[in-house]
């Protein structure tokens, strides 16, 4: 039975879609499982040691899919404009710098992303336009898998910063305790960093740490500020600073900050539920109300059609 050739270029896609699958994800299992410097160190022990394995009885992640990574993360690299490496740096700040997404690491997933979504965009538009249908496809795919990281990245940002925002008026409360009980400032950071969970206790957890290594405390608040996006954490960061360069009893500016916090979360929740009725909207028209109509008038309908009325 003769064999048309579309069939056959649409079983080709399909085999180099799964082959390509099975790369990336040895690809991102080998990326994932690397330790950094002391699985480097640890390497060059084994190579000079005497009776080391030679390069024929290395794991297939280490021979393969550690140089396929690092291939991907230079096309990564390459293709992005220089100008992204640091919104994409402040992004991973915002996300709270999470110890599997690294900048090299971003790069490389943007890499794997590009030639998954090429192949996956051809595969898709092979059997519905042709080559020529392929050929777009692959170049649709490549751009969307291309910036898939950067969504990711930027999804994992808004949700923590989100987080900040909502725990921010409990954490100055606790601040503003401790301050007023005699602690002082570094001391009482110390006690919410201690004691405290979720990302705003991380982020003081890290000033903390940049103040012992010998940044001031001006320095340190500043740079907590950058690394936010949350307009009422940077206005506490500000009035701090000033409030320290101007010698401001830090306790009456805590309390301040604390009263006017929880003013603020209450608006935020307010307004929030005043966009409801508008959100729900939409679902409501498209999703209730025809199914609503369905049953209502369905049955009122056919009646109408039964009787003959419009024969």
């Amino acid at each position: 039975m003769p064999v048309d050739a579309t069939t056959v270029l649409f079983g080709a896609a399909a085999a180099l879609f799964v082959g390509l699958a099975l790369v990336v994800v040895t690809v991102v299992s080998a990326s994932f499982g690397r330790a950094g410097v002391a699985r480097g160190l640890s390497a060059i022990d084994q190579v000079y040691s005497p009776g080391s394995a030679g390069p024929a009885d290395e794991a297939f992640g280490t021979r393969v899919a550690g140089p396929l990574a690092a291939r991907l993360a230079r096309l990564g690299r390459t293709l992005t404009p220089a100008g992204v490496l640091d919104r994409l740096r402040r992004q991973l700040d915002h996300a709270g710098n999470p110890p599997y997404w690294t900048v090299e690491r971003v790069y490389e997933l943007k890499g794997v992303g590009l030639v998954a979504g090429a192949v996956a965009g051809f595969a898709a538009g092979l059997p519905l336009g042709g080559v020529t249908g392929a050929l777009l496809g692959a170049l649709a795919g490549a751009a969307v898998g291309f910036h898939v990281p950067d969504l990711v990245v930027l999804q994992l940002g808004d949700r923590r910063q989100e987080q900040l925002r909502r725990s921010l008026p409990d954490i100055l409360d606790t601040l503003t305790v401790s301050v007023e009980a005699g602690l002082g400032f570094d001391a009482a950071l110390a006690q919410v960093t201690q004691y405290g969970r979720g990302p705003m206790a991380s982020e003081f957890a890290r000033t903390l740490q940049e103040i012992r290594l010998g940044m001031t405390r001006a320095e340190a608040l500043r740079a907590l500020g950058r690394r936010t996006k949350v307009v009422e954490l940077r206005t506490f960061c500000a009035i701090v600073v000033q409030a320290t360069e101007l010698g401001v009893p830090i306790a009456k500016v805590l309390r301040e900050q604390a009263r006017e916090m929880r003013i603020r979360r209450q608006q935020y929740a307010e307004e929030q539920a005043r966009k409801v009725p508008v959100k729900i909207l939409f679902p409501l028209i498209f999703c209730l109300f025809p199914a609503l109509f369905i049953v209502v008038l369905g049955p009122g309908v056919i009646n109408i059609l039964d009787s003959g009325l419009f024969s």
